[in-house]
Order: structure tokens, then sequence, then C-alpha cells
């Protein structure tokens, strides 16, 4: 049995997650759920699941969710209850689902005490991978992946060291904008770059999914997960999602994870890891697919890939300042305020602009995220939509 805080329950991740806990009711135990300002899902997943504890971030919600619950789920609050949920005596494992740069203190927390992490957060390991892979080994705990792609390295490395490898692949399904003639991308709507081929997902991890800026930060993520430099990270296009990512050896052995694509599955191997545990919930039939399709990705056409390798090969800020620009123009396309080419545009100036920290302090990651947001909305303010 393990006892799980899921720190972001009502998001695509946590409702996966969810299911998976259903599915495994003898495995998987959830000890703790937050969320942000969902109340009412939360309530219905704390009565259904019946946690020692939640939090909802949005304080003013807090009295709604303290009467919907019986007196012995203690509810908490805001920032603060994030770290006391994440620290809960009682937890195995912390599954940290926030969108944003939330969840970076809550699995510093965690880690600290001792526990094992599970992380879909992309943010925090593109901001703070070498704090936090450090962290872990000082604590010796580990820190597990949740993304379909991570979860495929991590299956096939199966404990073997980061020299015995040549190249980490990254599959990327080349979004919906794969085929699109690069001189019709300044026209491409939110509508449009919201029709995920292959995915059901949140609107930001969506929108990276168009650019392939979700590629790029999960290129930085498994440089730190796996020990291996950015020349050994690679990204190819397979547009069926089938294969998760591939470890290529040294030897020229190439070994890869392959299902239909479900969330629940790379959740559920994290929840129950090292086991693995019986479930009818994903079916894959090779005949029905009928093939798989490799493609080179194009960088004129998806920048993005450029911009996160050289922010993991600078590391130190550059990579907080690449996160946090991205998210303030995902924020200004869907508002209307930028374009779609606008958005690799807006995070190249803002890198650029960048005084880079080598080894930043958890303070001087945190300013350069500040910096960064600041100096973005500034680009959104002179070069955007009226």
């Amino acid at each position: 049995m393990k006892r799980v805080v899921l720190l972001g329950s009502t998001g695509s991740i946590g409702t996966s997650t969810l299911k998976v806990a259903e599915d495994l009711p003898e495995r998987v135990r959830l000890v703790g759920l937050a969320a942000g300002g969902n109340a009412e899902l939360l309530i219905q997943q704390a009565l259904r699941h019946r946690p020692s504890a939640v939090c909802i971030h949005d304080a003013s919600k807090a009295p709604m969710v303290r009467a919907a619950l019986p007196p012995e789920i203690r509810v908490l609050t805001g920032p603060e209850g994030l770290l006391e949920l994440a620290t809960l005596p009682e937890a195995d494992i912390v599954l940290i689902a926030i969108v944003g740069t939330g969840g970076l203190q809550p699995a510093l927390a965690a880690i600290r005490e001792k526990k094992d992490i599970a992380v879909a957060s992309k943010e925090i390991l593109v901001m703070a991978g070498e704090m936090v892979m450090g962290e872990a080994a000082r604590q010796g705990v580990r820190v597990l992946a949740v993304d379909s792609e991570h979860s495929a390295i991590f299956q096939c490395l199966d404990g073997k060291p980061p020299e015995s490898v040549r190249n980490l692949w990254l599959t990327a399904s080349g979004g919906p904008f794969r085929r699109t003639p690069k001189e019709e991308f300044p026209q491409i709507t939110v509508e449009k770059a919201l029709k995920h081929p292959s995915w059901v997902m949140g609107r930001k991890i969506t929108i990276d999914s168009a650019t392939l800026f979700n590629k790029g930060l999960e290129m930085i993520e498994a440089r730190w997960l796996f020990s291996i430099g950015m020349d050994r990270v690679q990204v190819v296009v397979h547009p069926q999602s089938i294969v998760h990512s591939m470890v290529e050896f040294v030897d020229g052995s190439i070994l890869a994870q392959m299902s239909t694509p479900d969330m629940c599955l790379p959740i559920q191997y994290a929840l129950t890891y090292p086991d693995r545990a019986a479930s009818a919930r994903v079916q894959t039939n090779f005949a029905k697919i009928g093939s798989l399709t490799f493609e080179e990705p194009d960088l004129d056409r998806f920048p993005a890939l450029r911009l996160a390798r050289l922010a993991g090969e600078r590391g130190g800020t550059l990579p907080a300042v690449l996160n946090a620009a991205n998210e303030i123009a995902v924020d200004a396309f869907c508002g209307g305020q930028l374009s779609f080419v606008d958005i690799t545009r807006l995070v190249a100036e803002t890198m650029e602009r960048h005084a880079h920290v080598p080894h930043p302090s958890f303070d001087e990651i945190l300013a350069a995220d500040a910096w960064a947001r600041v100096d973005a909305r500034k680009f959104v303010e002179h070069h955007g939509a009226p």
C-alpha cells in the first residue's frame, strides 16, 4: 500500500491519479488532496477518498469546503497548507501535478522529510533540476517521473548507469501543426492550437505541445532526471504517440516503451514502483494501429526546441527564464494579445536580455522567474494586439 499526497487533484493529471487509486484500492491510498480553486470537485474527491487533509489554495473557498466535509478531514489553505500537506507524516510519496511554479517549494519540503516525489509539474525540474536532484540524493529518496516520456525512459533504463547511454530519444506527436506551412503560423487561432491530435490535457500544456515548448521543457527535465548531458537528449516526431520514448545504448541497441496513449499508465507505474500492478485500463492492438512512423523535428518552424536546448546547456537561471517567459506568452496568446509566432519570439528576446546566474540559490531562481515575468509582460505591452 502506497499512501499518497496528491497536489493538483482537480487537473487532468490529478483526475487520472484518482482513477488509478480507484482501480487499485489495495495498492494506493490518497491521504492528502490539494486543489487551486475548484472547491466543488475537491469536495467530491474528498468525500469519495476520505483523505486525512485537503488544501484549497483559494482561502475564500475554505469555509465552503469545511462545511461540506466531515470534521476528521482537516482543511488547509494557501501555500502554507500545501507545505503542510507535502510533509504529512503518514505519506509515503507526494505526487506534484500543480501547473506553474507553485510545486517547487512543496517538492523540496517533501524531499527534506525523506518522502519520495512523483513529478508531473515540469517547472520543478526545469527551474531547479540541479537543486531538486541534489537534495533527493542527499536525502536518499526517489524522484519518479509521471510524464509518459520520462516514465518510458525510466522503464527502459531499468537502473542502467548514464555512461551506458548514447542518447535518450523523447518522442513528440508533432502537435496539430506538424504539417502546417510556416507562412500560415501567424493566422493560427487559440481554438486550433487547443486541438491536440493524441492527448486530452490542460490548456497550458496543450498550447505548449502545439509550439513544441512542451518537448523542450521535457528535454531539460530528462537532463536532470537521468544525469545526462543535453547533447545526448534528442527529439523525434512520432505522430501515433504509441512509442512514448526510447533509450539508445552505447552498443547501438535501442529499447522503447510502447502503449496506447493513456496517462493512467505512467501515473500507476510511479505510484506502484518498483512493482507492476495488474490493470485492464490500457489495451494496445498493434494490428489495428497498423504502422508507426518517425520524422525529424523542423527547428525552423518550431524554434522552441532550439531555445530549450540552449537553456538546458547553459543551465543556471536560464531554464527558469525560459519557463516563466513561456507561461506569460501562452497566457497572452490565449487572451488574444499575441500571435502564435510571438510566443517563441517573446521567449527568445527575454532569454537574450537575462543576466545569467550559473549556479543559483533558491532565492536567485525565484528572482530570475519574477524578472522574466515582468520582462515578458513588457514585451506583450509593446508588441501585443491593441
